[in-house]
């Protein structure tokens, strides 16, 4: 029993249970609806590609940039195209050669790159693998014309370091004819497979050619030691050419010094003497001044007399030489 005071709860209001199936499946099915929606029409474009579009089988102009989109589900399909560089590479590529030989390649690399700007044309014109046109199926006809123009030994060994750039140049007048928008950056192609039994005399041969490297690398040393000797020997011979012509011209540059100074000592020489020539004569001169000054008639007279005197001897006895007398002694004393 209920105390008087006591409050009943609200009573909740009736809802016929049809009604909540109802709303319960319309949620659910618009749940599933948005599901599928978010699955067939939001998409993701990657990095480094863009996004195309078809409408109804028509390809559309849309083009769209990295990212989230939206697209019509069940109507419109879509396909990203890559536009950065991608490295295609073509496998087991057989060709037979000039001279009815069956190598294979296995593997040609090809580096190429689709203009953004270009993507539209290039789709609506070759599709989603425009690729295989241009690259995949060129590469195998370029491949097959470079081995029947050429015999196994220029495909081999002769002409291999030129296939890289037959093959570049070849697709990429192609693709600039007819695929324009398509560059070709680089081509890589491996060395070919060949028939073991001429692979082994390629081998022999490669054997004799590097035996034959070997020896003209040694000649190549032998003769440049020599060379090196040879200038060596020129080197020493000309410092010694050098060294005597400076030893000479040391010993020409001191006997001309010498001769220099035996010149100004002999000219020195001469001038003393001459300065003493000189001095004689003046004194020479001076003195015969003098004399012809000091020796007069009567002096000289004089000097006479006293010489005779001086020189005139006497004799006494019975026989008494003759004396010479000078005339002239008699006529002045007389």
């Amino acid at each position: 029993m209920e105390s008087a005071g006591a409050q009943r709860p609200p009573a909740r209001p009736f809802v016929p249970r049809r009604q909540s199936r109802l709303s319960t499946l319309f949620a659910l099915a618009l749940g599933a609806f948005a599901a599928v929606f978010a699955k067939f029409s939001l998409h993701q474009v990657p990095e480094g590609h863009v996004g195309v579009y078809w409408r109804g089988g028509r390809l559309l102009q849309t083009i769209s940039n990295p990212g989230l989109h939206l697209r019509i589900p069940f109507l419109d399909t879509y396909a990203p195209i890559q536009v950065t560089l991608q490295t295609d590479k073509v496998r087991d590529i057989p060709c037979g050669t000039k001279g009815g030989v069956m190598i294979y390649f296995e593997k040609v690399e090809v580096v190429n790159k689709l203009e953004k700007a270009y993507v539209h044309p290039i789709i609506l014109e070759f599709g989603v693998f425009y690729d295989r046109i241009w690259i995949y199926d060129k590469i195998h006809h370029e491949i097959n014309q470079f081995c029947s123009r050429h015999t196994l030994q220029e495909v081999y060994i002769d002409k291999f370091d030129q296939v890289d750039d037959i093959m570049k140049d070849a697709l990429q007048h192609d693709c600039t004819m007819f695929a324009q928008g398509v560059n070709i950056l680089s081509v890589r192609v491996t060395k070919p497979s060949i028939p073991s039994s001429i692979l082994a005399n390629y081998r022999a041969m490669e054997e004799e050619h590097t035996k034959e490297l070997i020896a003209q690398a040694r000649e190549r040393v032998v003769t440049r030691e020599a060379e090196i000797e040879r200038t060596r020997a020129v080197m020493k011979a000309q410092m010694e050419a050098e060294t005597s012509r400076i030893a000479m011209q040391q010993r020409l540059a001191e006997q001309e010094a010498e001769r220099q100074r035996q010149e100004i000592q002999d000219a020195m020489f001469l001038d003393r003497q001459r300065v003493q020539a000189d001095a004689r004569k003046y004194s020479a001169l001076q003195e015969a001044e003098a004399n012809a000054k000091l020796l007069t008639p009567a002096l000289l007279q004089s000097l006479y007399i006293q010489a005779v005197a001086n020189n005139t001897k006497l004799y006494f006895g019975d026989k008494i030489p003759g004396m010479l007398l000078d005339q002239r002694l008699f006529r002045d004393i007389h």
